[in-house]
């Protein structure tokens, strides 16, 4: 009876002193909670040996597509004491940054971070937010190459982008740079709205092309692959998710492996570690893809060096 009695405080102690679960808020436009990125970071933390359940657990928000519900959704994580916010791309991110100067916030799928104004410097971010860049502004003009190499025809390539995200500014400034050199006239052209996306999608024409950054707003993106489809307008794009949807092509970082990208960043946070002192890293995998269904469509035949090159393919 009496190891009985010694064995119980014991027990009772060893739980007490079990430290509670590192508490993950996610923030996205997603439709649902298993967006790519989540997927991605869930995976990533495992393999570092954080289980969900157990060591972490993920308090997600998604706005459906609603960018105006950004903000009260960051406000409703922080009063609900996460421990860290995960966020994925620029629309989600800046509202987090303004609701907390305390709560570490972790990124991905941003495209420009410095030129976002979500960080001052990628190897001295400053502040509570670090993260993974989507390297938008450094591959635009490999996206026009791509783009001009499966349609060497094209002149003229609409840039397409959500004027809220102040990312594309220096993404724009690349791309202008590139297309004097690729001897192409690209015009760069902000929506808004449906309104302004209406309007501008309707002076695109037969034999142009359409370059579709990386943004906040996947109706919009949803609007040119519709668009490129009934009009034969090539397109390129910057994650091969939109190739999966009917996209033609896309040059630039999968979705799911920056979410394990940034589970690293996660788990030195979790471990202590300050995101002011952890530099934001680009998008370490690169995948070229083609839908071959979509160039049939659009009677384009895909040059070897591109199949060749491709990682992945929608058929």
């Amino acid at each position: 009876m009496a190891a009985i009695l010694l064995w119980l405080p014991a027990q009772a102690a060893e739980a007490q002193q079990a430290p509670r679960p590192f508490r993950i808020g996610v923030l996205n436009a997603a439709w649902a909670a298993s967006h790519p990125t989540v997927e991605g970071l869930k995976a990533g933390l495992k393999e570092l040996g954080v289980e969900d359940g157990r060591d972490v657990t993920f308090d997600i928000r998604f706005t459906e597509g609603k960018l105006d519900a950004m903000p009260a959704a960051a406000e409703a994580l922080v009063k609900a004491r996460v421990d860290l916010i995960f966020t994925s791309q620029e629309a989600p991110t800046l509202p987090a940054k303004d609701a907390t100067e305390s709560v570490p916030i972790v990124f991905t799928l941003v495209g420009d971070p410095v030129g976002a104004g979500i960080v001052s410097k990628l190897a001295q971010p400053g502040g509570n937010v670090t993260g993974v860049s989507s390297l938008q502004t450094e591959l635009v003009a490999k996206r026009l190459e791509v783009l001009k190499t499966l349609t060497p025809a094209a002149r003229r390539v609409w840039l397409i982008y959500y004027s809220v995200d102040l990312g594309t500014t220096p993404m724009i400034g690349k791309a202008l740079e590139a297309a004097q050199r690729m001897n192409l006239e690209v015009l760069p052209k902000g929506v808004l709205d449906a309104g302004e996306r209406k309007r501008v999608l309707r002076e695109v024409r037969r034999g142009d092309a359409v370059l579709v950054p990386e943004g906040s707003n996947p109706d919009l993106t949803v609007a040119i692959i519709e668009q490129s489809l009934a009009l034969r307008v090539p397109a390129v794009f910057g994650t091969a998710l939109w190739v999966g949807y009917g996209g033609l092509v896309s040059y630039g970082p999968d979705y799911y492996a920056q979410g394990v990208q940034a589970a690293a960043l996660v788990a030195k946070i979790r471990r202590g570690a300050r995101p002011q002192d952890l530099p934001v890293e680009g998008a370490e995998k690169i995948d070229l893809a083609v839908n071959l269904k979509t160039a049939d469509v659009l009677g384009l035949a895909v040059p070897r060096k591109i199949l060749l090159r491709a990682d992945a393919f929608r058929r």
